[in-house]
Protein backbone atom coordinates (compact mmCIF):
# COMPACT_ATOMS: atom_id res chain seq x y z
CA UNK A 1 0.00 0.00 0.00
CA UNK A 2 2.59 2.42 -0.67
CA UNK A 3 1.85 5.97 -0.86
CA UNK A 4 -1.33 5.97 0.89
CA UNK A 5 -2.70 7.75 3.61
CA UNK A 6 -5.07 6.81 6.50
CA UNK A 7 -6.61 8.38 9.12
CA UNK A 8 -7.07 6.53 12.85
CA UNK A 9 -9.11 7.94 15.48
CA UNK A 10 -8.51 7.40 18.95
CA UNK A 11 -4.98 6.52 18.31
CA UNK A 12 -3.65 7.96 21.99
CA UNK A 13 -3.92 4.64 23.47
CA UNK A 14 -5.14 1.14 23.38
CA UNK A 15 -6.45 -0.39 19.75
CA UNK A 16 -6.72 2.98 18.37
CA UNK A 17 -2.91 3.16 19.37
CA UNK A 18 -2.29 -0.39 18.44
CA UNK A 19 -4.12 -0.24 15.16
CA UNK A 20 -2.23 2.98 14.07
CA UNK A 21 1.44 1.59 14.54
CA UNK A 22 0.14 -1.73 12.97
CA UNK A 23 -1.23 0.02 9.51
CA UNK A 24 2.39 1.79 9.75
CA UNK A 25 3.73 -1.06 8.07
CA UNK A 26 0.92 -0.94 5.39
CA UNK A 27 0.19 2.71 4.51
CA UNK A 28 3.20 5.52 4.23
CA UNK A 29 1.85 8.07 6.77
CA UNK A 30 -0.68 7.57 9.31
CA UNK A 31 -3.02 10.53 10.76
CA UNK A 32 -3.41 10.27 14.47
CA UNK A 33 -6.11 11.52 15.87
CA UNK A 34 -7.53 12.15 19.73
CA UNK A 35 -8.15 15.20 21.97
CA UNK A 36 -4.55 14.29 24.02
CA UNK A 37 -1.85 15.75 22.21
CA UNK A 38 0.27 14.25 24.27
CA UNK A 39 -0.30 11.17 23.84
CA UNK A 40 -0.88 11.32 20.00
CA UNK A 41 3.16 12.50 20.29
CA UNK A 42 3.95 8.66 22.37
CA UNK A 43 2.01 6.95 19.53
CA UNK A 44 3.84 9.38 16.66
CA UNK A 45 7.50 7.88 17.58
CA UNK A 46 6.48 4.83 17.07
CA UNK A 47 4.66 5.23 13.66
CA UNK A 48 8.16 7.10 12.72
CA UNK A 49 9.74 3.76 14.03
CA UNK A 50 7.96 1.59 12.28
CA UNK A 51 9.01 3.64 8.87
CA UNK A 52 5.95 5.77 7.90
CA UNK A 53 5.44 9.49 8.41
CA UNK A 54 3.03 10.17 10.90
CA UNK A 55 0.53 13.28 11.09
CA UNK A 56 -0.43 14.53 14.82
CA UNK A 57 -4.24 15.89 15.01
CA UNK A 58 -5.60 16.41 17.98
CA UNK A 59 -9.61 17.30 17.83
CA UNK A 60 -12.66 16.42 19.41
CA UNK A 61 -14.44 14.86 17.62
CA UNK A 62 -18.00 15.66 19.44
CA UNK A 63 -17.59 18.57 18.35
CA UNK A 64 -19.25 19.09 14.70
CA UNK A 65 -16.64 20.85 13.05
CA UNK A 66 -13.45 18.99 14.06
CA UNK A 67 -14.61 16.59 10.99
CA UNK A 68 -14.36 18.89 8.37
CA UNK A 69 -11.04 19.72 10.34
CA UNK A 70 -9.31 16.62 10.18
CA UNK A 71 -10.54 16.04 6.33
CA UNK A 72 -9.35 19.09 5.34
CA UNK A 73 -5.62 18.95 7.26
CA UNK A 74 -5.23 15.51 5.78
CA UNK A 75 -5.64 16.10 2.46
CA UNK A 76 -3.43 19.71 2.38
CA UNK A 77 -0.89 17.68 4.07
CA UNK A 78 -0.98 14.65 1.38
CA UNK A 79 -3.61 15.37 -1.23
CA UNK A 80 -5.59 12.05 -0.09
CA UNK A 81 -7.07 9.79 1.48
CA UNK A 82 -6.97 6.35 1.34
CA UNK A 83 -8.55 4.60 4.78
CA UNK A 84 -10.47 6.00 7.83
CA UNK A 85 -10.46 3.86 10.86
CA UNK A 86 -12.72 5.05 13.60
CA UNK A 87 -11.82 3.96 17.01
CA UNK A 88 -12.39 6.88 19.19
CA UNK A 89 -15.10 7.12 21.57
CA UNK A 90 -16.10 5.94 25.35
CA UNK A 91 -19.34 5.19 26.25
CA UNK A 92 -20.26 5.42 30.25
CA UNK A 93 -21.49 2.41 31.52
CA UNK A 94 -24.35 3.35 33.71
CA UNK A 95 -27.80 1.33 34.24
CA UNK A 96 -30.02 2.05 32.39
CA UNK A 97 -32.50 3.32 35.07
CA UNK A 98 -29.97 6.12 36.42
CA UNK A 99 -28.35 7.18 33.31
CA UNK A 100 -29.18 10.88 32.22
CA UNK A 101 -29.88 12.39 29.09
CA UNK A 102 -26.72 14.27 29.06
CA UNK A 103 -24.82 11.23 29.60
CA UNK A 104 -27.10 9.46 26.67
CA UNK A 105 -25.89 12.59 24.44
CA UNK A 106 -22.36 12.38 25.52
CA UNK A 107 -21.91 8.60 24.79
CA UNK A 108 -23.56 9.06 21.42
CA UNK A 109 -21.44 12.37 20.54
CA UNK A 110 -18.06 10.96 20.09
CA UNK A 111 -18.74 7.59 19.12
CA UNK A 112 -21.52 7.49 16.81
CA UNK A 113 -22.14 11.21 15.85
CA UNK A 114 -18.27 11.88 15.95
CA UNK A 115 -17.69 8.62 13.14
CA UNK A 116 -20.57 9.28 11.44
CA UNK A 117 -19.53 12.89 10.60
CA UNK A 118 -15.97 12.06 9.74
CA UNK A 119 -17.20 9.48 7.51
CA UNK A 120 -19.30 12.39 5.50
CA UNK A 121 -16.55 14.32 5.17
CA UNK A 122 -13.79 11.82 4.04
CA UNK A 123 -16.51 10.46 1.71
CA UNK A 124 -15.78 12.80 -1.88
CA UNK A 125 -11.86 11.51 -0.97
CA UNK A 126 -12.74 7.88 -0.47
CA UNK A 127 -14.93 7.76 -3.36
CA UNK A 128 -12.15 9.22 -5.28
CA UNK A 129 -9.19 6.82 -4.02
CA UNK A 130 -11.73 3.81 -3.96
CA UNK A 131 -10.62 3.64 -0.11
CA UNK A 132 -12.18 1.96 2.88
CA UNK A 133 -13.49 2.68 6.34
CA UNK A 134 -13.88 0.46 9.20
CA UNK A 135 -16.26 1.95 12.05
CA UNK A 136 -15.59 0.25 15.38
CA UNK A 137 -18.72 -0.98 17.73
CA UNK A 138 -18.57 -3.57 20.42
CA UNK A 139 -19.60 -7.27 20.68
CA UNK A 140 -22.14 -5.29 23.46
CA UNK A 141 -24.28 -4.59 20.31
CA UNK A 142 -25.22 -8.46 20.16
CA UNK A 143 -25.81 -8.90 23.95
CA UNK A 144 -27.47 -5.53 25.55
CA UNK A 145 -27.61 -5.71 29.07
CA UNK A 146 -29.24 -3.31 32.16
CA UNK A 147 -25.77 -2.20 33.15
CA UNK A 148 -24.57 -0.97 30.00
CA UNK A 149 -27.57 -0.16 28.08
CA UNK A 150 -26.02 2.81 26.24
CA UNK A 151 -22.51 0.85 25.17
CA UNK A 152 -25.28 -1.92 23.51
CA UNK A 153 -27.19 0.59 21.94
CA UNK A 154 -24.67 2.91 20.72
CA UNK A 155 -22.65 0.05 19.48
CA UNK A 156 -25.50 -2.13 17.67
CA UNK A 157 -26.30 1.92 15.80
CA UNK A 158 -22.80 1.60 14.50
CA UNK A 159 -23.14 -1.43 12.86
CA UNK A 160 -26.57 -0.27 11.61
CA UNK A 161 -24.64 3.29 10.09
CA UNK A 162 -21.64 1.00 8.61
CA UNK A 163 -23.89 -0.50 6.85
CA UNK A 164 -25.73 1.70 5.45
CA UNK A 165 -22.54 3.65 4.21
CA UNK A 166 -21.76 0.49 2.75
CA UNK A 167 -24.89 0.64 0.89
CA UNK A 168 -23.86 3.83 -0.14
CA UNK A 169 -20.39 2.87 -1.29
CA UNK A 170 -21.12 -0.10 -3.17
CA UNK A 171 -21.26 1.91 -6.57
CA UNK A 172 -18.51 4.16 -6.21
CA UNK A 173 -16.28 1.24 -4.73
CA UNK A 174 -16.12 2.77 -1.30
CA UNK A 175 -15.70 -0.23 1.04
CA UNK A 176 -16.95 -0.26 4.74
CA UNK A 177 -17.45 -2.62 7.46
CA UNK A 178 -17.55 -2.23 11.27
CA UNK A 179 -15.65 -4.33 13.95
CA UNK A 180 -16.98 -5.34 17.16
CA UNK A 181 -14.08 -6.16 19.64
CA UNK A 182 -14.87 -8.25 23.25
CA UNK A 183 -13.15 -7.70 26.22
CA UNK A 184 -9.40 -6.52 25.60
CA UNK A 185 -7.56 -5.49 27.95
CA UNK A 186 -6.52 -1.80 27.72
CA UNK A 187 -5.01 0.87 29.99
CA UNK A 188 -8.79 2.08 29.79
CA UNK A 189 -9.97 -1.46 31.31
CA UNK A 190 -7.21 -1.56 33.74
CA UNK A 191 -8.17 1.84 35.17
CA UNK A 192 -11.60 0.88 35.53
CA UNK A 193 -10.67 -2.34 37.69
CA UNK A 194 -8.72 -0.64 39.83
CA UNK A 195 -11.63 1.68 40.16
CA UNK A 196 -14.11 -1.23 40.50
CA UNK A 197 -12.31 -3.88 42.97
CA UNK A 198 -12.18 -1.86 45.75
CA UNK A 199 -15.52 -1.05 45.48
CA UNK A 200 -16.87 -4.25 45.53
CA UNK A 201 -14.49 -5.69 48.37
CA UNK A 202 -11.94 -7.48 45.73
CA UNK A 203 -8.59 -7.30 44.68
CA UNK A 204 -7.31 -6.43 41.74
CA UNK A 205 -6.87 -9.35 40.61
CA UNK A 206 -9.36 -10.99 41.56
CA UNK A 207 -11.56 -8.63 39.52
CA UNK A 208 -9.58 -8.93 36.57
CA UNK A 209 -10.31 -12.92 36.48
CA UNK A 210 -14.20 -12.38 37.47
CA UNK A 211 -15.32 -11.45 34.02
CA UNK A 212 -13.35 -13.92 31.71
CA UNK A 213 -14.53 -16.42 34.29
CA UNK A 214 -18.22 -15.21 33.86
CA UNK A 215 -18.06 -14.55 30.49
CA UNK A 216 -16.94 -17.97 29.65
CA UNK A 217 -13.92 -16.75 27.79
CA UNK A 218 -10.33 -18.36 28.03
CA UNK A 219 -8.75 -14.73 28.21
CA UNK A 220 -8.97 -10.89 27.72
CA UNK A 221 -8.07 -10.06 24.32
CA UNK A 222 -5.20 -7.60 23.31
CA UNK A 223 -5.23 -4.33 21.38
CA UNK A 224 -2.52 -5.50 18.87
CA UNK A 225 -4.73 -8.48 18.12
CA UNK A 226 -7.79 -5.97 17.03
CA UNK A 227 -5.17 -4.26 15.21
CA UNK A 228 -4.55 -7.01 13.10
CA UNK A 229 -7.87 -7.77 12.32
CA UNK A 230 -8.17 -4.14 11.58
CA UNK A 231 -4.99 -4.24 8.90
CA UNK A 232 -6.80 -7.10 7.35
CA UNK A 233 -9.59 -5.61 6.75
CA UNK A 234 -7.33 -2.22 4.95
CA UNK A 235 -5.84 -5.08 2.99
CA UNK A 236 -6.41 -6.17 -0.76
CA UNK A 237 -7.38 -9.60 0.79
CA UNK A 238 -10.39 -8.28 2.11
CA UNK A 239 -11.26 -5.75 -0.39
CA UNK A 240 -14.28 -8.19 -1.53
CA UNK A 241 -15.48 -7.64 2.07
CA UNK A 242 -17.86 -4.88 2.83
CA UNK A 243 -20.88 -4.59 4.81
CA UNK A 244 -19.90 -7.09 7.15
CA UNK A 245 -19.67 -6.72 10.70
CA UNK A 246 -16.63 -8.56 12.37
CA UNK A 247 -16.90 -9.86 15.91
CA UNK A 248 -13.90 -10.79 17.44
CA UNK A 249 -14.18 -11.42 21.45
CA UNK A 250 -12.73 -14.93 22.44
CA UNK A 251 -16.20 -16.52 22.29
CA UNK A 252 -17.73 -14.50 24.29
CA UNK A 253 -20.87 -14.15 22.59
CA UNK A 254 -22.60 -18.12 22.28
CA UNK A 255 -25.38 -17.43 19.41
CA UNK A 256 -25.17 -18.37 16.06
Amino acid sequence: MSGKIVVVTGASQGIGRATAVRLARDFAAVVLVARSEDKLKETERLIVAAGARALVMPADLSVPSAAVEVVSKTLAAFGQLDALVNIAGAVPQVDVLEMSDEQWDSGMALKLHGARRLAVQAWPALEASQGSVIFTSGNSALIPKAGYAAVGTINAAIVALAKAFADKGLPSGVQVNSVLPGAVMTGRRRSYLEHWAPAHGMTVEEATAKFPKEAGIARYGEPQEIAELMAFLLSPGAKWMTGSALRMDGGEVKAV
